[in-house]
């Protein structure tokens, strides 16, 4: 490989890089509409940093839960305590903004994201120092979940 190549070859990441940030605003996001516990505090936590994030909510307070998860293909395996739909999107759980705006950009073929349970050190569910590293993953209609991305 000559010098060449590597320049340009760096100057397209840096590009990339550059016009991927720009993109990865949530401006025009439209509203997330979550439903939540009644009981559950860290989901405001959650919803507040969503908020500081950019992102428009509409929050639904509700006993039923699991009726809005079922509706929405989200399975026991996948499941946490709140649940939020954005353009047409599952976001199940403590995903982090960042994960929920690359979704919003990238408009991949799934029904949506998720973190299973409710790990420590997730958006929403900070304890101190402490953090266990955790996985957002994407599921689809066929019930086919891939790592989206990992947090250590």
């Amino acid at each position: 490989m000559n010098i060449y190549t590597v320049l340009t070859l760096s100057l397209s990441l840096i590009s990339g890089a550059v016009n991927a940030a720009e993109t990865l605003k949530p401006a025009n996001a439209g509203e997330m509409t979550v439903y939540r516990s009644p009981t559950c505090s860290c989901c405001g936590r959650w919803l507040d940093q969503m908020q500081k994030s950019g992102f428009k909510i509409k929050d639904i307070v509700t006993d039923e839960v699991q009726a809005i998860k079922d509706k929405h293909g989200v399975t026991s395996e996948l499941s946490s305590c709140h649940t939020a739909i954005i353009d047409g999107y599952v976001v199940e759980g403590h995903v982090p903004a960042n994960d929920i705006i690359s979704l919003l950009t990238k408009k991949p073929a799934v029904t949506g994201l998720a973190v299973p349970g409710m790990v420590t050190g997730s958006p929403g569910m900070e304890m101190g120092d402490k953090k266990d590293p955790y996985q957002v993953v994407s599921f689809d209609k066929d019930k086919q979940v891939k790592v989206f991305s990992e947090y250590k």
